[in-house]
């Protein structure tokens, strides 16, 4: 009984709780979003990891070597600037081989992930790694963004991933480019009946998504953890893809899919902590819950659909 009351309410249950589960709710909404972006225009993108691990790694980078007088707000926008790029960059060669070849998008992406994440363990517990600790992390930045909830890790990153998501349902919902992006991903042979190029959406689409995952990268190391260590995003691009789904790939439906993924992290860490469940149990709960929650939403669109 205590279990349960802890998986429920212990989310909740202080300042601190609260605020680390509306931090990964952030995180997974970015995520979620770059996936939701290549979801609606019929593509998946499964390097969604890579490209956050790589976005952030480039966030770290600039944060560690840009000139000590440089202010703290320039700062961080040119690190938030640097994790677009890379990951939008991920994303285009993708979209652009698919383009060019024919590969598959899904196949490519995650390729190129597992290539480069290598590459920035190399460099995390290499180079840029701080000698003087134990971690194998960058030191610390000078410039982090704002916290909202002191002193959990909430920080500016919750806001502004909030408006993103608004932002991006507004215009995919209520413009005319936003119209031709979803017929383009929903119906190719419908949109070539009126038309429209199906095939010149998905460039753009796999630059936003790999964008959106490089911004969550950047939101990790400057937002959540103050560095960049090795792994830290520990899962973040499938948690986003997760949170797509259950979504049903809706960029409004996307705030509540992620407080809920985020609650229910949060709830078995607390379930961990405070009773004898062991790890596997915990993971096979999360899978449960998940499964029903996609079942739930599968039968509501169903049901609407009639």
């Amino acid at each position: 009984m205590t279990a349960a009351l802890n998986f429920v309410t212990g989310p909740w249950s202080s300042a601190w709780f609260a605020g680390n589960t509306l931090d990964y709710m952030a995180l997974l909404l970015c995520a979620a979003l770059g996936a939701a972006f290549a979801f609606r225009s019929g593509l998946f993108n499964l390097g969604l990891e890579g490209q956050i691990y790589l976005g952030g790694l480039a966030a770290a980078c600039a944060l560690l070597y840009l000139p000590p007088a440089c202010p703290s707000a320039i700062a961080l926008c040119l690190a938030a600037t640097a994790a677009c790029l890379v990951g939008a960059g991920m994303g285009v060669f993708c979209a652009v081989l698919n383009r060019i070849s024919g590969a598959d998008v899904l196949i490519t992406s995650f390729l190129l992930s597992a290539t480069l994440t290598p590459v920035a363990d190399a460099l995390i517990t290499g180079p840029l790694r701080d000698i003087s600790g134990n971690l194998l992390a960058t030191p610390r930045f000078a410039a982090t963004l704002p916290r909202v909830l002191p002193p959990s890790a909430l920080s500016l990153s919750f806001i502004i991933s909030l408006c993103l998501c608004v932002a991006s349902g507004v215009l995919i919902g209520n413009t005319g480019a936003g119209y031709r992006f979803r017929i383009a991903g929903s119906s190719p042979a419908f949109a070539r009946y009126g038309g429209i190029d199906a095939a010149a959406f998905r460039v753009p689409a796999m630059g936003l998504s790999g964008g959106a995952g490089g911004l969550c990268g950047f939101f990790a190391v400057a937002g959540s953890y103050g560095l960049c260590y090795q792994g830290f995003s520990g899962g973040l691009g499938w948690a986003g893809i997760a949170c797509a789904l259950i979504a049903g790939n809706g960029f409004f439906a996307l705030i509540p899919a992620a407080l809920f993924y985020a609650a229910l992290k949060s709830g078995v860490d607390q379930t961990l902590l405070s009773s004898a469940m062991s790890l596997d149990a915990s993971f096979l709960l999360q899978a449960a819950i998940l499964a029903l929650a996609g079942v739930f939403q599968t039968r509501t669109r169903r049901n609407c659909a009639r």
